[in-house]
Parts: C-alpha cells; structure tokens; sequence
C-alpha cells in the first residue's frame, strides 16, 4: 500500500485517527442459540467527525489531493458531503460540495448543509437531470467550470474510487484471524471492494445493498478491477434487506434498531447500520451461518449530530 493509500499516513496521521478500529464481541441470543458468535467491527469510533467508513475511503483522496481544492458530490442530507466539509476544515483545504438541486439554491439551507457551509464547503447547486449525469465528461467539466473549480482534484459521490477501494483494503486485514465472515452495508459498493480485498482467502464478504435495484455487483467489480487490476476475496450480495430504498425505512426497522441499541448499548445508525444489523438476524434464523462460525458486523457510521 502507498502512503497515499494509507488512511493513517502522512499529515492525515495529525487527526489521530483510532486504527485499527475496535472489535467487540456482543452476546445476543438469537446468534447464541445457533452457536455464531457476533462482533462488532467499530468503525464509528475511528474519527469523531470523519467516522467509519468515511476515513477509510477520504483519507487516501485527501492525501492524494495534496492541498488542492477537494470537489465532490452529493444529496442535500448526504453525510459524505458533511464528511468531507469537516476533513476540509480540519486540515485547512478548500472545499466544494456540488448538491443535487438547483431549486435548493436561494433556499434556507437544511442542518446538514449548514453545517457544510459552517465548516468551510462552498455549495453548488445543480439541476437534477446534469446531476444524474455528472460522470459524463462533458458534464463534468461544465459543473467544474460553472462552480470555478476547473483545478479541483474530484471525488466521486459515496467516496468510492480506486483510491478509497485501496483504503478499505486495511478494514479487511483488521479482521484476518477474527472471523469467517464479515458483513457490511453497501450503498456504492466501495467499502465492500476494498474489505474483500484485503480479508483474502479463507474469509467470506457479505453485502447488504440498502438501494434497490439489484446492480451493484457490477460496479463493485469494475471498483475492484480500477483499484486491484481485477476481482479480489469472495464476496456477495443480499438484496432483501433495503426496505423499499435508500434512506426509506418501515416501523419494523424502526424498533429494531431500538431495540438492538437497549439490548447492547449501541447506537444504530438508520440509513446503513440498522439494516445490516436486521439482515444479519434474519441470517441467523435462516441458519445461513454454521454452528461455530464468528460474523462481525462492520459498523459503518453513526448518525451525525444536528
């Protein structure tokens, strides 16, 4: 791995990130009665501000950037928006948040986006139609020079590109020895690429898209192939679990992730976490995990405070 891959190297290393992150077992008794052990893979806790998955998937563009403006995109609620507004505020890079939108320009700006602009992040708002085609070149370039970014360096939305694939290749080695199997959330599918990566031979990846569509597959392994020149690790998917969509939930999820935080003290992040955590139970009592075996949990991210 190079420095720039490295989420803990170089000036990156002054925000004293906590890696590798913690692992905890907790004992539930719907994995307990199956003989599975269940841990918890703290990736919430490795940054106060730039929290789980974050990290490991800015801090190698963040290096990388080497002192440029950092462009990227995302919703008007997007956490890796505010993720990257924070990281820009704490080390001294300019910022540009490019929002899906255009109506929201000349709005009161919801908390999520007030915090990016308390935290530095110039905003750009876009028409949705340039914005679901913004990986196009031709776009591309117009949204740069619309927001007076032409020299940016540009981080797709989600984070996930081959530089961020790389960083969360360590999230797979922190786990070698520990368990048979590691389950993550997946909404670009980045964290999934790199995790499988690194966790090598002998340990089985699981997905749980929280977008429907069933396409995921595609785009994690073209993430693998641009970051590792092709696939790495055994992984899947499970597309049962995304409860209608990205960010929808249903009252069953609701008091699920209630009642997982009373039981072991946790707190369950809804949009990502809450249905991995659901899918990983409804496992157990499919006896899809065999008597014996450790599942840890990746534990992606935590709400971010208003």
């Amino acid at each position: 791995m190079t420095s720039s891959d490295d989420p803990g190297s170089g000036a990156l290393a002054g925000l004293r990130p906590r890696l590798p992150s913690p692992l905890r077992e907790v004992v539930d008794e719907r994995f307990a009665r199956r003989g599975v052990r269940l841990l918890l893979k703290r990736d919430d806790l490795i940054h106060p501000e730039l929290v789980g998955n974050k990290w490991r998937k800015l801090a190698p563009n963040l290096a990388a950037a080497a002192g440029r403006t950092v462009l990227t995109f995302g919703g008007a609620y997007s956490n890796h928006l505010r993720a990257t507004a924070a990281a820009g505020r704490l080390l001294g890079l300019p910022t540009v948040g490019v929002v899906r939108g255009e109506e929201l320009a000349g709005r009161p700006l919801n908390p999520s986006l007030a915090r990016c602009a308390a935290d530095g992040m110039r905003l750009h708002f876009v028409e949705r139609s340039a914005y679901r085609r913004k990986s196009d070149p031709g776009i591309l370039a117009a949204v740069l020079r619309a927001a007076d970014a032409v020299d940016a360096y540009v981080v797709p939305e989600g984070g996930s590109n081959p530089a961020a694939v790389r960083g969360c290749r360590a999230l797979g080695t922190e786990l070698v020895g520990h368990a048979d199997v590691a389950a993550v959330a997946c909404g670009t599918g980045g964290t999934l690429a790199g995790l499988a990566a690194g966790a090598g031979a002998g340990m089985r990846v699981l997905g749980i898209p929280v977008l429907r569509g069933g396409f995921l597959a595609d785009g994690i392994r073209d993430l693998q192939t641009g970051a590792f020149g092709g696939p790495r690790g055994e992984w899947s998917l499970d597309d049962r679990f995304h409860f209608g969509g990205y960010a929808r939930t249903t009252p069953e999820l609701t008091a699920f992730a209630e009642d997982f935080e009373h039981r072991h003290g946790v707190p369950v992040e809804r949009v990502y976490v809450a249905k991995l955590l659901y899918a990983l139970v409804a496992l157990a009592e499919e006896n899809a995990f065999p008597r014996g075996s450790t599942v840890a949990a990746v534990i992606t991210g935590r709400p971010f405070p208003g």
